[in-house]
């Protein structure tokens, strides 16, 4: 069976469109621990945009105490995030969602991009799509996105 922990900024964190800023779910099936699920769903969620600079993250024993996880898991969680340059934690104060115009940030859209792209060009190799042809599908994408 599963078990899930889902957990929502709700207090003044609300979007424009009514909904929760920040959303959290922990799974104990997933092969990531419960720190890198934390952590890739924040990560996730600021280069898509849902959170956005400034943002003041819950502190680490509330996201604990919502979450059912040892404080030491946000922790790790927050560290990490704070360490790849998408939060910046100041005692006291908490942790604020860093711009995106940040170097640290812009080199982690990068490192996406560069894996899809890669993802890309495997399948267009598995069915012989040749490179201008792939080429030609991303400047037509480049043009009408």
């Amino acid at each position: 069976y599963y078990i899930y922990s889902i957990y929502f900024i709700s207090k003044n964190t609300i979007s424009a469109k009514g909904e929760p800023i920040l959303k959290i779910i922990i799974s104990n099936q997933s092969e990531l621990p419960i720190y890198a699920q934390i952590k890739e769903q924040i990560k996730d969620q600021i280069l898509n945009g849902q959170i956005s600079e400034g943002t003041v993250l819950p502190s680490i024993r509330k996201l604990a105490r919502e979450l059912g996880c040892s404080v030491i898991t946000t922790s790790r969680a927050y560290s990490d995030l704070e360490a790849e340059g998408f939060i910046a934690s100041a005692q006291g104060r908490g942790s604020v969602v860093l711009s995106q115009n940040n170097s640290l940030l812009r080199e982690q859209y990068l490192k996406r991009i560069e894996e899809d792209l890669s993802g890309a060009i495997r399948t267009a190799r598995l069915i012989d799509l040749s490179e201008e042809e792939l080429l030609a599908m991303a400047k037509t994408l480049w043009e009408t996105q």
